[in-house]
């Protein structure tokens, strides 16, 4: 034990590393959740090759420094599912970070969770990201979800797309049953916001960009809480189509928000609806000060962090938002000194 008490305290006094592959928190395990009777049965192959309708995919991003909010997410995921043994997790990871680790950590925490890891080349995006009004936007897996479509395995033709800071409080597999339609994506649309906020003058008074959303009502949606059918995105090639937006950006300015704004160029006013009661998002803050907010009206289904702060940072510096208590509950970090195995 006092072994490890030095090496614990060792890790603390160490400086901030500056890449992704160290994780210098310790998780517990996880309860292992089963299928309720009703569930259909589901045989999965050892590399998960399955185009089972009732297998439910999710896609998440993964690194160190969001680890923590990832894995309550995983925990809420399978604590509210009613067939927790029917979802696969995909995670997709900077190349340039520890997979290995980030794989183990997963595994040790959810030892029954099926789950593989794929690496994501920040080179196919580092050269379109500009600059936005907060840093940890501008991180190159914030825009893996553009990519989903050419990382994932083709027989995933559908999938639930999760930020890491969030918690689901009820069956994520109605989520992924959210009838698409003819659209590419669903998502929870929020049409009294000021959509004009998100582009900038030099795209509302060019009549040549701004003239993209003729013939549609675009609404704002949230990218952190997505269905997405892979198989229209890559008939569509609509990654293609996202870059060159995201290109156009580099040159004129068109907007200031990161990976946000892409997806509202392409998308918005032509996406699938969902109940608001799946991103119950901004729970963060704003952008720049990170202030408590209150949930929106109506039922809850999803709470989702976006914004400046997260929760368990929050809670770590013992000044919490009231509703970071909802967050709380499933934070599987292990006390400082904690020595069980």
């Amino acid at each position: 034990m006092i072994h490890f008490l030095s090496v614990y305290l060792l890790l603390l006094l160490l400086p901030p590393s500056t890449g992704t592959t160290t994780i210098s928190q310790q998780f517990k395990e996880a309860p292992q959740f089963y299928n309720s009777p009703e569930c259909p049965s589901i045989i999965h192959t050892h590399d998960f090759n399955t185009g089972d309708d009732s297998t439910v995919h999710v896609a998440m991003t993964l690194d160190a420094a969001y680890i923590r909010g990832s894995m309550a997410a995983i925990l809420s995921v399978l604590q509210h599912s009613s067939c927790p043994e029917n979802i696969i997790f995909h995670f997709v990871t900077s190349a340039s970070s520890d997979t290995s680790l980030l794989r183990a950590t997963i595994a040790n925490s959810f030892p029954y969770l099926k789950f593989d890891v794929y690496p994501f080349d920040d080179s196919l995006v580092a050269g379109l990201i500009s600059t936005s009004i907060r840093a940890a936007l501008d991180c190159p897996l914030n825009y893996a979800r553009s990519y989903l479509a050419n990382i994932l395995p083709l027989h995933v033709s559908k999938v639930v797309y999760l930020d890491s800071d969030l918690v689901l409080v009820d069956d994520i597999a109605k989520l992924a049953a959210t009838p698409l339609g003819d659209a590419i994506l669903a998502a929870p649309e929020y049409c009294n916001a000021n959509f004009t906020f998100y582009f900038t003058p030099t795209f509302w008074s060019n009549p040549s960009l701004s003239s993209t959303f003729d013939h549609r009502k675009p609404c704002y949606f949230n990218t952190g809480v997505m269905v997405m059918d892979l198989d229209r995105w890559r008939a569509g090639d609509y990654t293609t189509k996202i870059e060159e937006w995201m290109e156009l950006q580099k040159r004129l300015r068109i907007y200031e928000l990161g990976s946000l704004p892409p997806f509202l160029l392409v998308f918005a006013g032509k996406i699938a609806p969902v109940d608001h009661r799946w991103n119950q998002h901004g729970l963060g803050g704003d952008n720049f000060r990170g202030l408590c907010r209150d949930l929106h009206p109506g039922p809850v289904s999803l709470l989702h962090w976006s914004g400046k702060s997260k929760p368990w940072v929050r809670l770590d510096a013992e000044r919490p938002c009231p509703l970071d208590a909802l967050w709380a509950p499933y934070d599987l970090l292990k006390p400082p000194f904690s020595f069980d195995s």
